[in-house]
């Protein structure tokens, strides 16, 4: 067992959504505080069948599932995610509300018009068709539905350097867009109502344990784990984590915030 660690270690890519999926973490900016805020403009209750799109290591379903008592449907384009995913769901016991599978959000393999609601979170930001992606999330969802987003924002134009570092250290390749980018995307697929609420980035102790309470001690105490294994044994992610955070422009967080979007099918 030992050794298949060690060769896992070594093997781990050091990119931000491997990483993320190899010490079992994801995170949007607001973490469960913003997952909440959506649920609520989503007007998602009890019972609701919801698809999460982007699911990640599968923490919004199994919130869902436990406090809503939702039948829930996670998406993730990498198989690692869901693997993550599925250990979440079996430890919380949840098994019978919760499918996982990969998939792409830009073709869902979904009938139209089948959930009551679908989210995503920290996600289209990442995909460069971002117009599709939106729109199959409006075909999917049933008439009076709601299609829900919490995704990166410019809450002012950029300069070239900061746009460089969001590809740098986030991965963000594709564009990120403006508070009224977004709700044209989603008034373009469709989608009535459209609410939005923008947000800069806060560093503070709320929005620290708001992040953290998507996770139980124990998971924290396996991520940490993996965390210092990681750094211990893989060169290419120490070297990854001081080129990420040691040209940390001072400026980036007055620049790039969060809107959490909501439209009525």
């Amino acid at each position: 067992m030992q050794s298949n660690i060690k060769h896992s270690v070594a093997k781990v890519r050091p990119t931000y959504f491997e990483l993320q999926a190899y010490w079992g973490a994801t995170k949007h900016m607001g973490g469960m505080r913003t997952t909440r805020e959506l649920i609520e403009l989503c007007h998602i209750r009890t019972g609701a069948y919801v698809l999460d799109v982007g699911c990640g290591v599968g923490a919004t379903p199994v919130y869902l599932a436990k406090k809503l008592d939702c039948r829930v449907v996670g998406i993730d384009i990498a198989d690692a995610m869901i693997a993550r995913a599925q250990q979440k769901v079996e430890r919380e016991h949840v098994e019978d509300h919760v499918e996982l599978r990969a998939a792409n959000a830009q073709n869902l393999p979904f009938d139209d018009a089948l959930f009551d609601a679908v989210l995503a979170e920290s996600v289209i930001t990442f995909i460069p068709d971002k117009a599709r992606a939106i729109s199959e999330c409006a075909r999917v969802t049933k008439p009076s539905g709601f299609v829900g987003l919490n995704e990166e924002i410019w809450v002012k134009p950029p300069t070239p350097e900061l746009v460089e570092y969001a590809k740098h250290a986030w991965d963000i390749h594709a564009e990120i867009l403006t508070c009224e980018g977004w709700r044209q995307l989603l008034e373009c697929a469709g989608l009535q109502d459209v609410s939005a609420r923008t947000y800069q980035f806060n560093a503070s102790f709320g929005e620290y344990i708001s992040e953290i309470s998507r996770y139980s001690f124990r998971e924290y105490a396996m991520m940490f784990s993996r965390a210092i294994a990681l750094y211990a044994k893989n060169p290419a992610f120490r070297q990854y984590m001081k080129g990420r955070y040691s040209s940390l422009p001072k400026s980036f967080f007055k620049y790039l915030g969060y809107g959490i979007f909501a439209g009525k099918k």
